[in-house]
């Protein structure tokens, strides 16, 4: 009896080459050979599923999205996910890599564009929804727009995870800092028992 073959399952590893070697080598080191090789099959079985390199890199940037969400998890707190979106170890630094790369691929094709607004904007909103959550429960001031506060946090993890993978921060510092913005949005209750403390 022929052995099953899942599809998706080959799509996933190819991604996954491809996110290898951007990680690795940038996008302009992705071809069709250097997947195949990557992934250990041959180019043709690449080319059978993407006639492309165009549609391989705009498959693989769907998976990195699915990776990262998978990673990050259900998160327990604001802080817990400023910091998971921070490159603080070898898969988070790859992850940044790899979105790094694309980005710069983005500039140029706009269905990966499109899939970077929907991720920034799905965690844009999620982090709107802790912020407004961390006003009730009195953690946060309550003078503070949730939306404008869940932007800036966005921007200061950019930010600072570049500066991480540059090496001028180190994780220590990146976590540091970010603990520093989180406290001057505290509300002045929780900020002054915190200093008395």
């Amino acid at each position: 009896m022929p052995k099953r073959v899942d599809h998706d399952e080959r799509r996933r590893l190819i991604a996954a080459a491809v996110r290898r070697i951007a990680a690795d080598r940038g996008l302009e080191a992705v071809s069709l050979g250097e997947v195949a090789a990557e992934a250990g099959i041959s180019k043709g079985l690449v080319q059978h599923y993407f006639a492309t390199k165009d549609a391989m890199l705009r498959f693989a940037t769907g998976t990195l999205r699915d990776h990262v969400e998978q990673r990050l998890g259900t998160p327990a707190t604001l802080r817990d996910t400023i910091v998971a979106l921070l490159p603080l170890d070898d898969a988070s630094r790859a992850e940044a890599l790899v979105a790094n790369a694309f980005l710069v691929r983005a500039l140029k094709d706009e269905e990966i564009a499109g899939r970077f607004r929907t991720g920034h904007a799905q965690l844009a909103e999620v982090l709107t929804t802790m912020v407004a959550a961390a006003q009730a429960a009195g953690e946060l001031a309550a003078d503070l727009d949730p939306a404008r506060e869940a932007d800036l946090l966005l921007a200061v993890a950019a930010g600072l995870g570049d500066a991480v993978l540059l090496g001028h921060r180190t994780p220590e510092q990146a976590i540091a800092l970010v603990d520093h913005h989180l406290f001057r949005l505290e509300a002045r209750e929780t900020g002054l028992a915190r200093a008395i403390e």
